[in-house]
């Protein structure tokens, strides 16, 4: 068999119709774990600069190029088995019409996923609140957003198109706590005192100010702290301390909690 036979030969295989199909297949998932590999490369110098957004971007960018990867392998494999791609697609007019009113909201979930990265509405790892939940954002997706809850752990899924309805929780809380009127205000101050310095030994607890008064109520003086937290996930556990210790602080100095009372005079 001389030289010349071989690269008939070769050629013959080579034009074969699976043979193509084998090697687009083949090209693709070499091109899409290339590309992935650089991606997350790119994303590693991301996460250096701002970790959450880093991580994603990352995710974002390896779901359209999933999708895109995809859709050019079917066509390509469309095309070498001489489907005629520009007649299906003209075929598939009406077709095509009805189906995109039907994936509409796909649509507006995958537009507003690129809004929530490119606005940074929120990045993984933040804390979210959504029709009166609050929870961790545990991953961004083209259609779905989702977050892990604080209080019950479950994982939801929100719908990018659903961008409106969450809010980005903030990293502190406020805080107040009555006295009755008859602690003398030397008095109050040393508690609130206490009440700061304890709560800054919490290992939550980033900062802890004194704001003032916030309302002379009926039987009592409200008064006000900010908390701000260093791991806004365990904020309401934190709380829980921080009420806790205002509690053991006012017992400790002999001031009572007050509470609504109601006299009732009878009548001879």
């Amino acid at each position: 068999m001389t030289f010349k036979d071989i690269l008939q030969k070769i050629e013959f295989v080579l034009s074969l119709r699976i043979v193509k199909t084998a090697l687009i297949i083949a090209a693709a998932i070499a091109f899409y774990t290339l590309a992935s590999l650089l991606i997350k490369a790119r994303g590693k110098r991301l996460k250096k600069l701002e970790k959450k957004r880093g991580e994603t971007f990352l995710h974002l960018i390896n779901s359209i190029l999933k999708y895109a990867v995809l859709i050019f392998c079917i066509f390509m494999i469309l095309q070498v088995n001489n489907v005629n791609i520009t007649s299906m697609v003209a075929g598939l007019g009406i077709a095509g019409a009805i189906l995109g009113i039907a994936v509409q909201d796909a649509l507006k979930d995958i537009f507003r996923g690129f809004d929530i990265v490119s606005d940074n509405y929120f990045k993984v790892g933040d804390i979210i609140s959504f029709e009166g939940c609050e929870g961790v954002v545990l991953e961004l997706g083209l259609k779905t957003t989702k977050i892990k809850d604080i209080k019950t752990e479950y994982v939801i899924s929100i719908p990018n198109r659903q961008i409106e309805a969450t809010g980005l929780v903030s990293d502190c809380v406020y805080l107040d706590f009555p006295m009755p009127y008859e602690t003398p205000l030397d008095e109050a101050q040393r508690a609130i005192d206490e009440i700061i310095a304890a709560a800054k030994k919490n290992a939550n607890v980033a900062d802890c100010k004194y704001m003032g008064v916030t309302a002379l109520a009926d039987s009592a003086i409200k008064y006000l702290i900010k908390i701000s937290f260093k791991n806004t996930a365990k904020k309401l556990q934190t709380r829980r301390d921080v009420l806790h210790i205002i509690l053991e602080v006012l017992a400790k100095n002999g001031i009572s909690v007050p509470y609504n009372q109601i006299d009732v005079h009878n009548k001879p």
